[in-house]
């Protein structure tokens, strides 16, 4: 028995259709893990929409977009890693370290201030891929002490913290960030574009293939002659240039490098991607399901925000309670999939 090789790995084992034979079991359990926060978000939206006057007003919605797209290109490149069965917990100290390196480095110029967070970030994500696939260390350990020393090299940057850089609000940088077409922010359009292009190359390309085959069953990816090792280190080198990327666009929106900000968005991101139906197990998962997931986060945010009575810290409670038990859902429907 062979296997084409030109048809795409995802295509074979993550397929939108199921096979000619399966039940009608097998496919609403498919469909519910592909579509089921999309389906969330839609009632969930509604419901506020007629629980709050405010909700969908032009005003909110394009808050709600804004505040989504830094959060969204983290999430894109954390969906790359955890496709292949791996995690990333640098993402929020390189988010806070690529914002603080393209306000310094927006005094001489655009061009610096979008390359320096993108070199830096896509370098230690770069080393965390080496260490990962050619010295076979945990993900979880080896992410975890680059999230601490991206911390340290931005305590070092902005000296322990007292020294904040300043965009100037006249240069061409701090339009990416501010600047508007029809009334919607600019980083929402390179955030859309850059989720347009992550689809084509998780679904359409061979290096898309390699990252479900290395997702799916590492040792049998070997064995078709995947590049394992390649492809692990392509998807870290990947998640710290989306986590720099999105780090300059905030210090372009905020017209500053600020550093407080990032603590916590490794697991904002792991949630989102996980919401939006890719498995922690890696080997099944989409592009799409990942902004969903942020939407869903970001509306579940606004809504306790529009009730007011309740405590900002609600955010965490609910977010975490809905994780919990999208996590839940999805082992069910794996395990109920796999007996069927």
């Amino acid at each position: 028995m062979t296997t084409d090789v030109d048809t795409p790995v995802s295509d074979r084992t993550t397929t939108d259709e199921e096979p000619l034979g399966a039940t009608r079991s097998e496919r609403l359990s498919a469909l519910a893990q592909q579509h089921g926060a999309l389906v969330t978000l839609i009632v969930a939206m509604i419901a506020a929409s007629l629980s709050f006057d405010t909700f969908l007003t032009s005003d909110n919605l394009e808050n709600m977009a804004l505040s989504s797209a830094f959060l969204a290109v983290v999430a894109l490149g954390m969906t790359f890693v955890i496709v292949t069965g791996g995690i990333d917990l640098s993402v929020g100290s390189l988010f806070a370290l690529g914002g603080v390196l393209a306000a310094w480095g927006s005094q001489y110029g655009t061009l610096v201030a979008l390359l320096l967070p993108l070199a830096v970030c896509g370098l230690i994500g770069l080393v965390n891929g080496l260490l990962i696939a050619r010295s076979r260390l945990a993900p979880f350990i080896v992410t975890l002490a680059s999230m601490l020393g991206a911390r340290g090299i931005l305590l070092s940057v902005t000296d322990e913290g007292s020294q904040t850089y300043l965009v100037d609000k006249g240069s061409f940088f701090a339009k990416l960030g501010q600047g508007t077409f029809l009334g919607i922010g600019v980083p929402v359009y390179i955030t859309l574009a850059l989720f347009v292009l992550g689809a084509v190359v998780l679904r359409r390309t061979r290096f898309g293939q390699y990252v479900y085959a290395v997702g799916g069953n590492e040792d049998a990816a070997a064995l078709m002659g995947a590049p394992v090792a390649r492809t692990k280190i392509s998807v870290y080198m990947i998640s710290g240039l989306c986590a720099g990327l999105a780090g300059a666009l905030n210090a372009a929106w905020l017209v500053s490098g600020v550093t407080i900000l990032g603590s916590g968005m490794e697991l904002e991101a792991i949630s989102a991607v996980v919401i939006g139906g890719t498995l922690l197990t890696g080997g099944f998962g989409f592009i799409s399901g990942s902004l969903v997931g942020v939407l869903l986060l970001k509306v579940i945010q606004n809504v306790i925000n529009q009730i007011g009575s309740l405590d900002s810290a609600y955010q965490q409670v609910v977010s975490g309670a809905f994780l919990a038990v999208v996590v839940i859902a999805q082992t069910s429907l794996g395990r109920r999939r796999r007996v069927l």
